[in-house]
Formats: C-alpha cells, structure tokens, sequence
C-alpha cells in the first residue's frame, strides 16, 4: 500500500462516523453510476424496423442480455457469497472490462450475429452489484451507504440514456456504436471510484456487535439458511421477482413508452424523471438509520415495500382516469417501485440478518433473489413478445403495474407475518 492509500484507509478508520458515510456513499453511488451505463444505454435507442426470426431486434438484444445477467445471478449465488474481501476490486474490474470489450464486438458484428455479444455483456456485470455491497454491508450506515449504492441505478438509469441520446443526436453516433462509445467515456471514471472504494477498512467491532458478523458462506451453510427460513424466503424471493420484472421491463422499454407518450423527442426526460425518484427513495432508506432496533427495522422495511407497490397502482389507475399527468405518473410509478426494489437491493436483507443475528452474508440472499428475479424477467419478455404481440407497450406497462400492486401487496403482507411469528418463536 502506497502512502496516498495508507493515509486515507488512516483517516477513514479514525473519522467519525458521519464523514465515513459521505466518503462511502458519494464513492459507491459514483461508481455504480459509471457501471451502469455499460449495461443499460442501448435501451435509449428503438433499432425501429429490424425484425429476425418474427421477434424484434430490440426485444432480442434485451432478452439476450437479461439470459446472461440471469445465469450471472445463478453463478453469482456461489461465487459472491464465498467471495473474500481482498477480491473484490479485481473482480469488478475483470467483469467491466469484459462488459466493454462485448458491446465493442457488438458494434462491429452484423446483426443478428451481434446478439450473442449483448448475453456477454450481461453475464459479467451480473456479479457486480454484489461485490460492490461487499464493500458496505453488515456496517452501522449501512442503510446511507445501501441506498446511497442503489439509487444511484435509478439515476444512472436515466443518465445513460440521455448521455446515449446525445451522442446519437449531436455526434452522429450510430445506435450500434453508442453502447460502446458511452462505456468509454464512463470507463476513466469509474476506475478511479473503484480505486478509492477499495480504500474503505472492513467493519469495525462496533458494526459487527451492532448488525452481526459478515462471512463468506459455504455450500451446507447456504443450505441450512433457507432450510431455517424457508416460506419466508419464497415469499420474498416471488415479491422481489414481481419487481424485478417490472423494473426491468419498465428501464428497457421505457423509450417506446415515452414514444407513446408523446415524448419520443425529449432524451431529458429520462433524468428529469428519475432524478426525484432517487433523491425521495436515498431520503426515505437512509433516515431510517435511526433505528437501531432490527426488528422494529424490518417491520418497517416491509411496510415500505408495501406502500410502495400500492403507490404503483393507485398511480396508475389516477393516470388512466386523467388525474394526472403522464411525467408525473410515470416518476410515482418509479418511485412506487424503488421504494420496494431499492430495499432489496440494500437494506431489507441486512436488517433481516441482523435481527435473526445469523451469521452470513447479504451478497447470497440478494443473488438468490436475483436470480429468480430475472428468471421472472425473461418470462414476462416472451410472454410479452409471444402472447402479447399486438398489445402496446403502454398498455402492457398499465396491466403490469396493476400485477405487481395486488399480488405483491399480498406477498410482502404474508412475509411480515412470517417474519414476525418466527422472531417471536426464536426469543421465547
């Protein structure tokens, strides 16, 4: 270790507790920015008129990507949670390269050989997320830090796509080359937080008496953790997989919806839109930091998932009775969304840990959510394509937000009681 990276692990392991939540959450959000856009610009872009095989390009290129980024959460569910600390860095930086490298070889392989290279892309940068939040779970901030991490792929989400329409429009970039172009310009950048991320020291004594010691976990381990909390873990696994596909259904297509909308020709609309989303959910997730109480912490985390999916269809039915706006409808719909996505991404199953105090690690429960969660994903997308074919977008997008409010308000409701009546079995 070089004295620039000794003196700032130094003052980071002796700075009070409020600068290491900025250092950690601004890095963590920066970086994860940058990661984003190697996976998410090209939904910017229609690819209008190509069709192969009866399925639309577009349509291709996403579920060949969501094919690799779901077997990376299968893979992942072994690789992350027996990942040690000193690997991460160098895995992240392993996976965005290769990211990289595919959307180059994307753009100079004639379609629709070029798909092969979108499932390349998403199978390396599905391992990501976890190694990032190796870097920030089981600590006292880890609620800043999770949601600090998480929405940054609310903002990125709409970032990426308006750095993507911009160079398509101003530098006459095609739709094929600007996947790769935008990974460059992003790449410099990202290095450096990664550089400065892989500075934060692991938890203190004090984080791990607080939120239970973290792990790396083996095989008979992962097995008699959902051996112990099993109906619970199928009920949240199918509540998150809800979500997972209408997130991702939403972030890929949300151009054709737009296009509907009446926004086709507006790129800001994607940051103007998601920008509130990410500060209102960092604001909510964060403050509850305050609660030092786990339990308590992971009734009110259900109850968050809850209003959120709730929000999602009481939104969409004010839109289609003309009550409000389509910008509007569109960031509650988001926002509804997030505040149940973003919790499983960070902090739900951190607190979950922490109230059971079960030794583990919040990277297997995240990726065993993720890997059903896009398994789910990729159903919806050929239901979509196949069963669905003459129903637009937006119409799809409605049904969907109406799906995801009342099954998943039923899910997330029988999961708190489950949790409940088991906290209380276990402190008898």
């Amino acid at each position: 270790m070089n004295s620039n990276e000794h003196r700032i692990t130094s003052w980071l392991k002796g700075t009070h507790t409020f600068w290491f939540a900025v250092y950690g959450s601004i890095i963590s959000f920066c970086l994860y920015t940058c990661i984003f856009a190697l996976r998410k610009t090209f939904g910017v872009a229609t690819y209008e008129g190509l069709t192969y095989f009866d399925v639309g390009f577009k349509v291709s290129m996403v579920i060949a990507q969501v094919l690799g980024y779901m077997l990376s959460k299968f893979v992942g569910i072994k690789v992350v949670s027996e990942l040690k600390a000193h690997g991460r860095a160098k895995g992240i930086l392993l996976m965005v390269c290769i990211a990289t490298i595919a959307w180059l070889f994307f753009a100079i392989t004639p379609a629709p050989y070029s798909l092969i290279f979108l499932f390349f892309n998403g199978l390396p940068l599905g391992m990501v997320w976890g190694m990032v939040f190796g870097f920030l779970e089981g600590r006292r901030t880890t609620e800043v830090l999770g949601a600090s991490l998480s929405v940054s792929f609310i903002f990125s989400a709409g970032l990426a796509k308006t750095v993507g329409g911009n160079i398509m429009l101003h530098w006459q970039v095609s739709e094929y080359w600007m996947p790769f172009v935008t990974a460059c310009l992003f790449m410099i950048p990202l290095l450096l937080f990664l550089w400065l991320l892989d500075k934060l020291p692991p938890p203190s004594a004090e984080d791990e008496l607080l939120r239970t010691k973290r792990q790396p976990m083996t095989g008979a381990e992962r097995i008699k953790f959902v051996a112990t909390f099993g109906p619970g873990l199928i009920l949240l696994v199918a509540s998150y997989a809800l979500l997972t596909a209408f997130r991702e259904f939403r972030d890929n297509f949300s151009a054709e919806i737009w296009q509907t909308l009446g926004y086709g020709d507006k790129p800001s609309i994607f940051a103007s839109t998601e920008t509130p989303i990410s500060l209102c959910v960092l604001v909510l997730i964060g403050s509850l930091m305050i609660l030092k109480n786990n339990f308590k912490a992971m009734i009110v985390n259900h109850v968050i998932v809850i209003a959120g999916m709730l929000l999602t269809g009481l939104s969409t039915y004010a839109f289609e009775k003309d009550l409000i706006s389509a910008p509007l409808w569109m960031t509650l719909v988001g926002m509804g969304l997030y505040f149940g996505y973003i919790q499983f991404n960070s902090i739900f199953f951190d607190r979950l840990i922490a109230t059971f105090k079960y030794i583990s690690t919040v990277g297997f429960l995240i990726y065993l959510a993720d890997s059903f969660g896009y398994l789910g994903s990729v159903g919806v997308l050929l239901y979509k394509e196949f069963g669905q074919a003459n129903l637009s977008w937006l119409s799809f997008f409605i049904s969907s937000s109406y799906i995801l409010s009342a099954v998943g308000t039923v899910l997330m409701i029988l999961s708190l009681f489950y949790f409940t009546k088991k906290h209380q079995l276990l402190n008898r």
